[in-house]
């Protein structure tokens, strides 16, 4: 997926693991298991080149059985032929034992969460990936890797007049429900209510629980949150998407995005709250004018979630905001645009 503020690269077939190097794992038609009698193993790919970037945001599809986990790891090439260190995600795993991993700072880049910020733009950068645990496996790998200067590059994009006018019906949910953390659950209630459109039933508390990060201390880790929802039996990654016309093509076809943005008071006509650092809620398509439609999870009740937001002001508030990140989020097999 080749856009003008980010490439998103998805290895989940055998042959895009090919030239990898891997020690007690075996890449399949089923993705990368551990091979038997291994306690752990790890594959580390080959170089992998992108239009220049300064941003990257991982993610992963895994199942760990308990006691597994999965670990992501991404070196970016620097001058002159280097690289840098290898900087970690973290370690996954369904169970609460999942978390960032804090304090990785040096001269080439930085670690905030689930987003690796470098110093300068690079243009190749390679990934380990460490499996631990009898029956863990990984069946798919995203890396997007985004350009910070560019991430407005596609702002006020014409955008089809064929997708206005249609939605897709999600389910609504508030997260301000619940009073232990829902103020601050966007995603994890973000994610649920796409999993309801999909006919998975998961709770806001169990989206929850299945997402938090006890390093970060919170659930709004993008790659956990995409993660959890493949452990429901979805196919999900973390793409940045370049204007509001490219994520009406989705629309359109019927798959709903949880999209991040962020605004101050006054910004967002009509928002549930009036400013946000950096919010969640799910686009479910375009009114009759080309104005999003969203699910928006700050809504004090479940009936006031379904909000229609002026196209200009929230394009320009995600794109500056997150750069257009988006969770895609759909069962296997489905067609994307």
């Amino acid at each position: 997926m080749t856009y003008p503020n980010s490439t998103t690269i998805l290895h989940e077939q055998p042959g895009d693991w090919a030239g990898a190097q891997a020690s007690g794992v075996t890449a399949g038609a089923g993705g990368l298991s551990l091979n038997a009698g291994a306690a752990s193993g790890t594959l580390t790919s080959g170089t992998i080149r992108a239009a220049a970037f300064d941003e990257l945001v991982p993610s992963w599809n895994a199942v760990t059985p308990a006691g597994g986990s999965v670990s992501v790891e991404v070196r970016t090439e620097l001058t002159g032929g280097k690289w840098s260190r290898w900087f970690s995600f973290g370690s996954w795993s369904s169970g609460p034992e999942r978390a960032s991993l804090d304090g990785q700072k040096d001269a080439a880049g930085q670690v905030l969460t689930d987003t690796l910020r470098l110093n300068a733009k690079a243009t190749a950068f390679q990934y380990r990936v460490t499996l631990r645990g009898a029956g863990t496996r990984v069946t798919l790998l995203a890396f997007n890797a985004s350009d910070r200067a560019r991430r407005a590059a596609g702002l006020g994009t014409p955008g089809n007049r064929a997708a206005w006018g249609r939605e897709v019906r999600v389910p609504m949910r508030s997260q301000m429900l619940y009073p232990d953390g829902g103020e601050v659950w966007c995603s994890p209630t973000s994610v649920s209510m796409i999993m309801a459109h999909w006919g998975r039933t998961v709770t806001v508390p169990d989206a929850a629980r299945g997402t938090f990060d006890r390093v970060y201390d919170g659930t709004g880790n993008w790659p956990f949150n995409t993660a959890y929802a493949a452990t429901q039996g979805m196919r999900a990654f973390v793409t940045r998407l370049p204007s509001l016309a490219q994520a009406e093509r989705f629309t359109a076809a019927g798959i709903p995005l949880a999209v991040s943005l962020g605004w101050k008071v006054g910004e967002l006509p009509g928002a549930a709250i009036p400013s946000s650092s950096g919010h969640l809620m799910v686009l479910t398509g375009f009114d009759a004018q080309g104005n999003p439609v969203l699910n928006d999870p700050a809504a004090p009740t479940d009936a006031g979630v379904r909000r229609t937001y002026p196209r200009a002001a929230f394009e320009k508030l995600w794109l500056t905001h997150s750069g257009g990140l988006s969770y895609v989020i759909a069962p296997p097999g489905t067609r994307l645009p």
